[in-house]
């Protein structure tokens, strides 16, 4: 029992040790930030609060990046520079063309799909016998990991060959019934890249309607009931009225799903693997770096990957900086 005591603190006696030591330095910085004359009082209590997160800021995320961009230029071992090489093999293998492509349909399908069935779904039920029910039914997928999801719809989609016992999935065994042939749907390159599309956008459908239903209701009533009685139809109330005063939450929507859809790994890896066409740039980013031990052109792919997320993220703050000049 007592090598097993030591041998957990060689383990972790190390870092318990630092972080005491940090929360230690945090607590005597702030205590002498207090007692710093006032004229300078607060510049340092402000350098004492931020500095812990900033710290923490450099360690988890700043070093990360920079480590990632220099190993991307460096061989499978990320010792020696071998300058472009990785994103040449990116840009002219098959294989990886084929992931950056699947990677952009899913960012073009799934913000698009999402938004447009979140928003129907907000306006149909909005002020309807069982709103709350019917939203909750939406929403529950959102409670459901990616993964869990993924091992859900694996199931739906199973396939058995004929003769080898009845279907599982739900899919073939409705096929089958209508005398059809069951289908491989994992299998079947391109479309199972749209199966597996489906998972997410099943997901993020409840996300969207919440965001889109209480910035419907924030709508005010007097504008839509002034276009009624000008004579507007229930058409023409959605685009003038409506979609005008939700526009901002349509941008959050958008680009949240895209960042999302930007990063998708869970559903990829549990349903296929990647395999059989179907895998995206962090799939496959996990892929060479783990997997094969491909440290540069892992990290050559997780810098594609931020460059492909940093415009999304740059038009949501411009837009979000514009509503706040406008309030």
């Amino acid at each position: 029992m007592t090598a097993f005591w030591a041998d957990l603190f060689d383990k972790f006696g190390v870092m318990v040790v630092g972080l005491v030591a940090f929360a230690a330095v945090v607590g005597i910085v702030l205590f002498l930030a207090d007692r710093a004359p006032k004229k300078g009082r607060d510049f340092w209590q402000l350098l004492a609060f931020v500095s812990p997160a900033m710290i923490l800021l450099a360690i988890g995320l700043i070093y990360p990046a920079i480590r990632t961009i220099y190993l991307s230029f460096t061989n499978r071992s990320g010792r020696e520079w071998v300058g472009l090489t990785n994103y040449e093999w990116m840009f002219t293998q098959p294989e990886i063309i084929t992931v950056l492509v699947n990677t952009l349909i899913w960012v073009a399908l799934v913000p698009t799909l999402s938004t447009i069935f979140g928003l129907a779904y907000a306006i149909f039920i909005d002020k309807s016998h069982g709103e709350k029910i019917l939203k909750s039914l939406v929403f529950m997928p959102m409670a459901i990991s990616f993964v869990g999801a993924g091992i859900i719809w694996r199931f739906v989609y199973e396939y058995r060959e004929q003769g080898f016992g009845e279907q599982i999935g739900i899919l073939n065994q409705l096929i089958v019934w209508f005398g059809g042939e069951p289908q491989q749907f994992l299998q079947n390159s391109p479309w199972n890249t749209f199966f597996l599309i489906v998972v997410m956008v099943w997901i993020q459908t409840g996300f969207a309607m919440v965001l889109l239903s209480a910035a419907i209701k924030g709508v005010p009533v007097e504008i839509t009931e002034a276009a009624r009685l000008d004579g507007a139809n229930a058409w023409q109330q959605f685009l003038n009225v409506t979609l005008p005063g939700i526009r901002g939450t349509l941008v959050v929507v958008i680009t949240t799903i895209s960042i999302a859809t930007l990063k998708v790994f869970d559903i990829v890896r549990a349903m296929t693997g990647g395999q059989f066409g179907t895998s995206v740039v962090a799939n496959e980013m996990y892929t060479q770096a783990f997997n094969r031990g491909e440290i540069g052109q892992g990290s050559a792919l997780a810098l594609i990957l931020f460059v492909m997320v940093l415009p999304i993220v740059i038009y949501n703050v411009r837009v979000m900086r514009k509503q706040k000049e406008i309030r």
